[in-house]
Parts: structure tokens; C-alpha cells; sequence
């Protein structure tokens, strides 16, 4: 499979949706820890980490789609 494929694959509807769902259980989760204390005392949560928190993880899982599309030969396709 070509990277131009691949990177097709990783974005398709079910394997974009896998991704933002791990963005959000993951996000949601390290936005508890590492903001958490904040957010219940009061405080606004920083913006830019609260973005951050749930892109990476939504870019990682994207990127094991591209690499698990990107392994498969042509003729597990």
C-alpha cells in the first residue's frame, strides 16, 4: 500500500472516529491531571494545553492507523 493509501485509510470514517474517541478518553484524562486542580479551585483551564491534551492523542492513534495501513501488503488488502 502507497502513503498516499495509507494516510487515505487512517482518515476514513471508522478509523478517524476510533482516533477521536481515544483523543477523548485520553484528552479528558490527562486534562483531569494535569489541569484538574485548577479547574475545581476556580480557574479557567489554559487554552492552549486543554488543545494540546486532546490533539495529541487523536494524532498519535491516527498515526498507528497510518503505520498499521502502511505494514499491510498488497495482498492482505
Amino acid at each position: 500500500m502507497t502513503p498516499r493509501e495509507a494516510l487515505g485509510k487512517a482518515f476514513e470514517r471508522n478509523a478517524a472516529k476510533r482516533s477521536l474517541s481515544v483523543a477523548v478518553l485520553v484528552g479528558t484524562l490527562l486534562n483531569a491531571i494535569n489541569q484538574g486542580p485548577e479547574m475545581i479551585s476556580g480557574h479557567w483551564p489554559i487554552v492552549w494545553k486543554l488543545v494540546l491534551t486532546y490533539f495529541v492523542p487523536f494524532a498519535v492513534a491516527s498515526y498507528a492507523s497510518y503505520a498499521a495501513y502502511r505494514s499491510t501488503s498488497p495482498n492482505e488488502a
